[in-house]
């Protein structure tokens, strides 16, 4: 009898201790459920953004632009996030690209989620156009906003050459064609200073009027605030260039009161690829391997129809492209024709889009890379970048559309020609050459002499030739009488929003515009799904890390300092063996 009332008992508590229980689990449950958690994503904006794929000396490559556009598009399309977080560490972004970049950010926006610019400080026009973008600007009370205005600043090196016995030797077709100035001239002269000022102009009056808008100022308040230039965090709050001063961890906490939430659930560098040279073990290993070898076995093949995008970026040179692993690339036309040819033979490819950032290059090499756009039967629109000038125009001018941002460079329709001659510092350095020739112009491009009147005659002639058929073809492609090209040409420049108004551009618009156009053309739904296909394919970090590059060779033992310099000086010494050169001036740096 003891034992049955025992285990009557036992199990009258286990039937006592189990619904017990069961209710605390559900209290516990319905306590998380009460805590509301929002999920914001960070990203992290620290690069100048290249167009194209690039590897840095000691293997360390640099995301792209395109990658940080899609890294926003995805966040607007994610339906688990509440808002981004942009952390903008001095991005160095070109004018067009801080458009790029804008124009994502309105994207996120308008799928209902908030954009928030992180910032330390601020010290461009370019940097602040990007954080003005967004719904708030957040800085630490030690923080500072620069934004002194747009300039264009000219070297000249004629000076040196004088002192080095250097003679610059050039010819150039159109008053305002200023690429040979900074060898000839110690300051610019009146054709070269309009032009620029005229540019200069333009992208003043579209950041002040941009700025106004975002911020909700008036135009002529925002370009006294220019003006003054430089604020402590607490004078741009009270200018209303900014919206919250706190440290992270205080905006943090405000943002969640906001936001009405009890925590932030953080995404840390959303979107971001891993980069295989800092994955660790087997895996990373494999991967390493596979970016060195070209392939990617994360890729599968699609059904889906196609808009290629072909990247010309960097001077324009006959040839293969080649890419130093000091970031710097040069396009050739052997590799852009290849690439375009590929794009036409697949018949999954329905259009083309020409992705340009480029001050030009080789005529020719620029000629043989729009002969193969004009002839092209499928449609083809160019997007221009930051820069699109001269070169970079000749190769733009066949196609279906032309885009560009208001921060675009774009124009230069002209043509220069000539060489430096260095027999006055062979002199000077007691270098001495002898030569023997046959023939009148032989010594055309002699190393140690400038032209004489008859081998310039004949080269003004060709340059001369070469021009007509820049300006013509330019006038067929936008469907403009000659005349009317002809006073939009000898080397004008022009800004994004200039060369709309005068028609050597169609719209004001982003890549993700231009392949929309595309579509459009091609006769492809505008809801249709399509797979962006880049080519030329980017190289492999093997290709880059041994591959042939005659301007790396030259530049592979300088300081780091000088290697912009140094590839600069290559590139153009490379492209005056031609007699005749699409180039807009290359030392020009606008701020």
């Amino acid at each position: 009898m003891r034992c049955a009332r025992i285990l009557l008992a036992a199990s009258l508590v286990c039937l006592t201790l189990v619904p017990l229980g069961a209710v605390d689990a559900r209290a516990d449950e319905e306590a998380k459920a009460a805590v509301k958690k929002v999920s914001l994503a960070t990203i992290v904006v620290k690069n100048d953004y290249p167009e194209e794929a690039s590897l840095m000396l000691f293997g360390e490559t640099r995301p792209m632009l395109r990658e940080l556009i899609e890294r926003l598009d995805a966040a607007a399309k994610d339906d688990k996030l509440s808002g981004v977080v942009l952390r903008l560490r001095s991005p160095q972004i070109g004018l067009a690209k801080a458009g790029e970049v804008r124009s994502a950010i309105a994207r996120v926006r308008s799928s209902g989620k908030k954009v928030y610019a992180d910032v330390h400080s601020i010290d461009s026009l370019r940097d602040y156009l990007v954080a003005s973008a967004c719904d708030e600007i957040i800085m630490p009370e030690s923080g500072s906003l620069t934004i002194p205005g747009v300039e264009a600043q000219v070297i000249f090196f004629k000076g040196l050459f004088d002192k080095l016995g250097i003679a610059a030797d050039f010819i150039q077709i159109g008053d305002f064609k200023g690429a040979s100035e900074p060898f000839t001239r110690t300051s610019m002269s009146p054709e070269f200073r309009q032009q620029y000022e005229a540019v200069i102009d333009d992208y003043y009056e579209y950041l002040a009027a941009t700025i106004a808008e975002d911020r909700q100022l008036d135009v002529e308040s925002v370009k006294k605030l220019i003006d003054q230039g430089l604020f402590t965090a607490a004078a741009a709050r009270e200018a209303k260039l900014i919206d919250r001063i706190a440290y992270e961890a205080q905006w943090n906490a405000e943002l969640t009161k906001a936001l009405g939430a009890d925590e932030i659930a953080w995404k840390k560098s959303y979107g971001k690829k891993q980069d295989a040279l800092a994955l660790g073990g087997m895996g990373g290993m494999m991967k390493f391997m596979e970016m060195l070898m070209g392939g990617d076995s994360s890729k599968t093949s699609s059904k889906n129809d196609k808009v290629a995008v072909v990247y010309i970026v960097g001077p324009i040179m006959t040839g293969e492209s080649s890419m130093s692993l000091f970031g710097g690339s040069t396009v050739g036309s052997d590799t852009i024709v290849r690439a375009l040819q590929q794009a036409k033979n697949d018949t999954k490819v329905k259009g083309i889009v020409l992705r340009v950032d480029s001050p030009g290059g080789s005529a020719l090499a620029s000629d043989l890379i729009w002969r193969e756009v004009v002839t092209c039967e499928k449609p083809i629109v160019a997007s221009m970048g930051d820069v699109a000038a001269s070169g970079g125009y000749y190769v733009s001018m066949g196609a279906k559309k032309i885009f560009v941002e208001p921060g675009t460079l774009t124009g230069s329709i002209g043509v220069v020609g000539g060489k430096l001659a260095l027999g006055g510092l062979f002199d000077k350095i007691g270098v001495s050459t002898e030569t023997i020739s046959r023939g009148k112009n032989a010594g055309a491009y002699s190393l140690t002499e400038g032209f004489t009147d008859s081998q310039r005659e004949v080269i003004k002639s060709l340059m001369l030739d070469i021009y007509t058929q820049f300006t013509s073809k330019a006038a067929e492609g936008r469907q403009m009488d000659v005349e009317k090209l002809e006073s939009l040409a000898g080397g004008r420049l022009y800004s994004g929003r200039m060369a709309v108004a005068n028609g050597l551009a169609d719209k004001l618009g982003t890549l993700d515009d231009a392949v929309a156009e595309v579509k459009s053309l091609a006769g492809v739904a505008s809801d249709q799904k399509i797979d962006v296909q880049v080519l030329p394919k980017p190289k492999s970090i093997f290709e880059q890390l041994f591959g042939d590059s005659s301007i790396e060779a030259e530049v592979r033992a300088l300081a780091p300092e000088l290697v912009e310099a140094a590839r600069m000086t290559a590139t153009l010494r490379k492209l005056f063996t031609e007699p005749a050169i699409t180039l807009m001036p290359h030392v020009v740096r606008i701020r």
